[in-house]
């Protein structure tokens, strides 16, 4: 008998690609779309699109078509609005940054469809990110870099859990994005040459303030909470200007502060308790230690003594060695070799041993 497997298809070249290769492989593929877009008008769903709108529903509702696989619409938005637009709200109003991407991965795109996906009959789901899953000698399960190191996402899928990297199937990442366009163009699929989304897909204008103050204007207890302008101020807490609000802010900001320092100044801190946004000089923005929790291991079961790994601190950074230690209960150090730029609470830090994810957790203000 057949595997069934459901592919989440979001309207890409790459989850549609990946539906093909497992058909090829012999699985019985059902193609989802998970709606997730809030707004219910037709206009405002036409002209969003990213993974959620409905122009991505059409997208793959299409693909689905060529491919001769049975196709449907799942709805998540109780799932994206309380995981992850309510949580990306919460986090700025903190004085964090968060990556609602990563939240999105864990608890709706793998969570909540892996779970519907299961009571239906199916034995795994599959997506089009660029990574790679291998059961490791100690029998876990770990998240690998693709094969092509510019596209790789194994950062924004460091928290799956061992249950879900046991049913998830990610064939897209033996592949470098130029042989999934060639294989998509040869197999004439009608989102061959369809551009990749980049910004976040409840946020396509990318006005982030604009959207929490919006978000916060209807509620009731987020408004009470929304931080109000306040000032800037350097590391000895001398005001040097007054701020539209710490939302507008994050780490390591050069841009739309309109100070007339003489020089290039930049975000060094966020303090929510006082509305003050720390500002300095760029060596400032650098620091060679960090705090994390809210941790999630992956290729090993739980960390003991210290532990030299390679660390990312956000989604397009490189990488630095460092030297990881448990320190609490949820709570691990990360020294770093070298200095690094902008560590910003709310943003993942991920450890790689090799091409594998050691694990990773959420960056704590010290």
């Amino acid at each position: 008998m057949k595997k069934k497997v459901v592919v989440g298809m979001s309207g890409g070249v790459d989850s549609s690609v990946a539906a093909f290769l497992l058909k090829e492989q012999g699985y019985e593929v059902i193609g989802v779309t998970m709606q997730i877009w809030q707004d219910e008008g037709q206009e405002a769903l036409e002209e969003n699109g990213g993974c959620c709108g409905l122009s991505a529903v059409e997208d793959a509702r299409r693909v689905a078509q060529a491919l001769d696989i049975p196709y449907y619409v799942m709805n998540f938005k109780k799932e994206f609005r309380c995981k992850v637009m309510d949580y990306f709200v919460e986090e700025y109003i903190q004085g964090r940054t968060p990556n609602p991407c990563i939240a999105c991965n864990r608890y709706v795109k793998w969570e909540s469809l892996l779970k519907r996906s299961m009571d239906i009959g199916a034995d795994y789901i599959a997506t089009g990110h660029y990574a790679r899953i291998q059961r490791l000698e100690n029998g876990r399960y770990s998240l690998c870099m693709s094969k092509t190191s510019a596209k790789d996402q194994t950062y924004a899928l460091y928290n799956l859990t061992q249950f879900q990297l046991s049913h998830t199937l990610m064939p897209v990442g033996e592949y470098t994005k130029e042989e999934i366009r060639s294989m998509a163009e040869r197999l004439k699929l009608p989102v061959a040459d369809k551009p990749d989304s980049q910004e976040i897909c409840f946020i396509p204008d990318k006005d982030y303030a604009g959207f929490i103050e919006r978000e916060a204007a209807g509620k009731k207890e987020l408004f009470e909470k929304m931080p109000k302008a306040g000032s800037f101020v350097t590391k000895d807490g001398t005001v040097i200007g007054p701020h539209k609000g710490i939302i507008h802010y994050t780490i390591g900001q050069r841009k739309g502060l309109n100070l007339a320092m003489g020089h290039p100044v930049f975000v060094t801190e966020i303090r929510p308790e006082t509305g003050e946004v720390v500002i300095g000089e760029c060596e400032d923005v650098f620091a060679d230690r960090l705090v994390c929790g809210n941790l999630n291991f992956m290729s090993i079961d739980k960390l003991e003594g210290r532990k030299r790994v390679l660390a990312k601190i956000r989604y397009g950074h490189k990488g630095e060695w460092c030297l990881i230690e448990q320190i609490g209960e949820d709570r691990v150090s990360c020294r770093f070799e070298k200095p690094v730029r902008a560590i910003t609470p709310g943003q993942a830090v991920v450890f790689y041993e090799g091409e594998c994810v050691l694990g990773g957790g959420t960056i704590l203000k010290e």
